[in-house]
Order: C-alpha cells, then structure tokens, then sequence
C-alpha cells in the first residue's frame, strides 16, 4: 500500500514530500541544529527513494513539451530534489564546523562553502531542469561580473580584506587592539564588511576591513591582557638615590592595582643637581585597570614620599637659580603629623578644627617589625590605627584582599562599634602607626550626640563596601542603626 503510494504517482509524491519536509524544517527550531539535519536528512533519502525507484533522473534534462500536463511537476519535483540537497550538504557542513569548535574560522568558511553550495544548486536546476546552456550563460555572467566587479570595488576590498584578517587571525572578538592611527578598544564584532571596536570612551567605532588593513595593529590582549605601564618620577636630590628607589619599591608594594607577579620594578634614568630621575615600571590585570592604577601609583608616592620626608624635583623645563635647590644640608622634609592624618580619615569630616586637634594631641605611636600580626581575623581592635610609615597587607583566609600604605587608617569598627576584624592584618615592612583609644574620642561624643549618627551612617557604608569587594557575605549587625546603638551603648558605660 505505501509502495502503491510513493511509487504509483512518483512525481505527485516528490513534490508532496518535498514541500512537507520544507514545512517540518522551518517548524524546527534553530537551537536543534542536529535534529534539522536528520529531519533533511531523512525527506532527501526519502525523495531519492522514490527517485530511483520510479527512473527519474533528475541529473539529466531529457526534453518536454510546455504543453504537456505533467511538464509543470517535473520542473517542481527536480527542483525539489536539488533544493533538499543542498539542504542536506549544508548540514553536514554547519555541525561538522560546530563540531570543530573554531567560530570565527567556521562561520567565514561555513559561509562561503554554502554560498558555492547555492550556486550549485541553482545552476544544476537551470541546466538539468529548465534545459539552459551553461556555458553560454557563464560566458554572459562573465561581462556581468565585470561590470558588477567595477561597481562594488569598495565593497569587494573590504570582503578580501574580511577574508585575510579573518584567517591571519591577528586578533578575535573580545581582544583589546591598538591600531596606529591612534583607535583603541575592544572589537566587540567582526564581519566581511567591518570590525566594531568598542573604545574606552564606551563608543563603538565602525572601521572597514580594507582600511583596517593597512594599518598596523598591537593586540593587547596577547599573550594576556596584563599590561606594562611606565611612570616617570623626579624626586629632590636630598636622599641617597638607592634609598630614593627603595621609598618607590614600598609605594609599588603597597599598591593594590597592580600586578604582582612579575614584581614592579624601580629604574634609576638619571642624576643631576636638580632631581633623582626615575622611571616606575609595573603591570595592571587589563588596559580598563590603567588610569585607576596609574592615579593610585600616583598618590602613593605621593603619601610614601611624605613619609619618608622625600621632596618632589621641580619640573626640568622650570627656570631656577642654583641656589633655591634644596640639598641635603638645606632641605626640610614634609612631617607628617597625626593632625594631617585625621584630617584625610572620612568618619572625622564632621569634627571641628579644634575637636581634630584635641583628639590629635591624645595619639600614641606604636612600632611593628616585619612579619607581625596587628590583628587576627576575628578579633577585636578596641583603636584606631593610622598608618605613618611602612605597608600593612590585609589577609582573609589564604587570600591577600589589599594593603594598606601611609594615610590609611583600620580599627575605626572596633573602636567605635565594636565590631571584629574581617581580615587578618600583617607588616609587610617595618610600620609606624598613630594610635587613638576609646577614652581619647568618648568626650567629643559626650559633647556632640548627634555626631554618633554621622559617624554610625559612615562607618555602615565602608563596611558595606569592603563586604563587597571581600566578598564576604552581609552582617545584620552592620547596618546604621545597629552600629548607632553600638556606639551609644559603648560610650555611655
């Protein structure tokens, strides 16, 4: 009965199971690539079934008269035939590239196999189906593509150029590329036409491949996205150049948006009356991380040379007698007193100038060595520590979350707040701090109740953040009103 039913009416069941397998494949979804390929797959074998089964041969133009009444199915049933194959070739090629795992060589030769696939096709239906010489119509198309050549030669130059950058493969999508006329980002598309790159200014640049080109391109990204950048630094010629290059080491050191690994290094350029010059070499994880690095390198040596009493060189171009240079003999260095430190700690913005200079007259000065522990993970600091001098890393587990360098402050949460120490803090190098106690800072909460909400809503947002950039999970016992009744509770008893 089913052979009666394919084979009685061969031509009747070609077009019937043609078009039906053209209707189930558009059905299926394109997320199912492997199940439009056996669907193709199956209808082709089933129409060459009934192809060989009935002798018609497809691949040969026999002849028909237009006035024939079947005339009109052959044209719909060969056609058919050779749609679903080259329905059926184009699978195997699109899952055999995905099997393959190279995207972006894939799609460029995926794209052009099917496209010679199409034109296959399409000339097999004119010659075997509708009888058309090919030869005469290739000679014709000839001066067609000529002209069409002529006409698209913008166009033509950017899909070659395409083609060569696609399998050069000097860069991919994702990578962060310079090119030497000054464009700079990452390529976020890459098509025959054009390249998209998005820039660090967050615009997209659309520069055609034929002039993409011709220019000369740094991958960035390549080897990896670390990236060297190289700072150059005059320091007063008031200090011995080897102890100048050791004060730059510690700013590097305690920097926390650098790479460490390679470790930065501190290059002695030049010496002259007027300045130690030094280059500062280091690395940051991605060119998004260079002005956040460079302004942070920037401060800390600033802050490092303050604190070891350093004197930033006037500029070279700058005009000055000889006898306006500092020396070693005549220069003063910066102090850096325990006033100037509370001044740049935020939770003390609310206090008045003298209330800053009766808490800075109560300060003490402690001393670690290299390899002590401040504080344990999980204890208690009933202080407040502002760093003079030396690098302090903070530890969480195994896993170093910063350091801390001169001018910044820890201890703030347990001294008015009494919360414990999310991370364990170390000298890295022999530090000085300014210590404040709970008995120096209770008279100015005594006189100025309102002055432990402001500090409450501070000390809330910096543990907030650091929670975040810790990655540690939220307290309910660092929200405001909790650390408000804290303080309240500590400085009334």
């Amino acid at each position: 009965m089913i052979h009666d039913a394919l084979f009685g009416k061969p031509l009747i069941s070609l077009v019937t199971v043609g078009l039906a397998g053209m209707v189930v494949w558009y059905l299926l979804s394109r997320q199912r690539p492997t199940m439009r390929l056996v669907v193709q797959i199956l209808f082709f074998g089933l129409m060459t079934l009934i192809v060989v089964g009935s002798g018609i041969e497809p691949h040969r133009f026999l002849g028909y008269q237009s006035e024939d009444p079947q005339a009109l199915l052959v044209v719909l049933a060969k056609s058919l035939w050779w749609v679903h194959l080259a329905w059926a070739v184009i699978g195997f090629i699109r899952l055999y590239l995905v099997l393959e795992g190279s995207p972006r060589e894939a799609r460029l030769l995926q794209d052009l196999v099917i496209g010679v696939v199409y034109i296959g096709m399409a000339l097999s239906i004119l010659a075997f189906v509708f009888g058309v010489p090919i030869g005469t119509l290739v000679a014709t198309s000839g001066v067609v593509a000529i002209i069409l050549g002529l006409a698209l030669q913008s166009t033509l130059a950017d899909v070659f150029s395409g083609i060569a950058l696609t399998l050069g493969r000097p860069y991919i999508i994702g990578d962060w590329i310079l090119l030497s006329d000054g464009t700079e980002g990452r390529v976020v598309e890459s098509n025959w036409r054009a390249t998209h790159i998005l820039t660090g200014a967050n615009n997209v640049v659309v520069l055609p491949n034929s002039f993409l080109a011709k220019l000369a391109l740094t991958n960035v990204s390549r080897p990896d996205e670390s990236h060297l950048l190289i700072l150059p630094i005059r320091i007063a010629p008031t200090r011995m150049p080897a102890s100048v290059r050791q004060v730059m080491l510690s700013a590097l050191g305690s920097c926390n948006s650098i790479v460490r690994e390679p470790p930065p290094v501190v290059a002695l350029k030049g010496l002259d009356a007027t300045a130690v010059e030094i280059e500062l070499q280091f690395r940051v994880s991605s060119p998004s991380q260079r002005i956040p690095a460079r302004n942070e390198v920037l401060d800390l040596v600033y802050r490092h040379c303050k604190s070891a009493g350093l004197l930033l060189a006037i500029p070279a171009a700058a005009a000055v007698l000889t006898s306006e240079l500092p020396s070693e003999e005549t220069a003063r260095p910066p102090r850096v007193t325990p006033l100037e430190l509370i001044e740049a700690i935020p939770i003390f913005a609310a206090l008045t100038s003298d209330e800053k200079r009766k808490l800075a007259e109560t300060t003490a000065v402690r001393e670690f060595r290299k390899g002590d522990v401040i504080v344990q993970e999980g204890e208690m600091l009933p202080s407040l520590m502002m760093v003079r001098a030396g690098i302090i890393a903070a530890r969480h587990g195994d896993d170093e979350r910063g350091r801390l360098a001169p001018g910044d402050f820890f201890g703030e949460t347990g001294l008015l707040a009494a919360m414990q120490e999310v991370c364990t803090l170390e000298a890295l190098t022999a530090v000085t701090v300014y210590e404040i106690d709970q008995q120096a800072f209770a008279p100015l909460l005594n006189e100025r109740p309102a002055l432990a909400e402001e500090i409450a809503e501070d000390l809330a947002l910096r543990a907030a953040r650091f929670r975040d950039d810790a990655t540690l999970p939220a307290e309910p016992a660092h929200s405001a009103r909790a650390i408000l009744k804290t303080i309240r509770t500590i400085f009334r008893a």
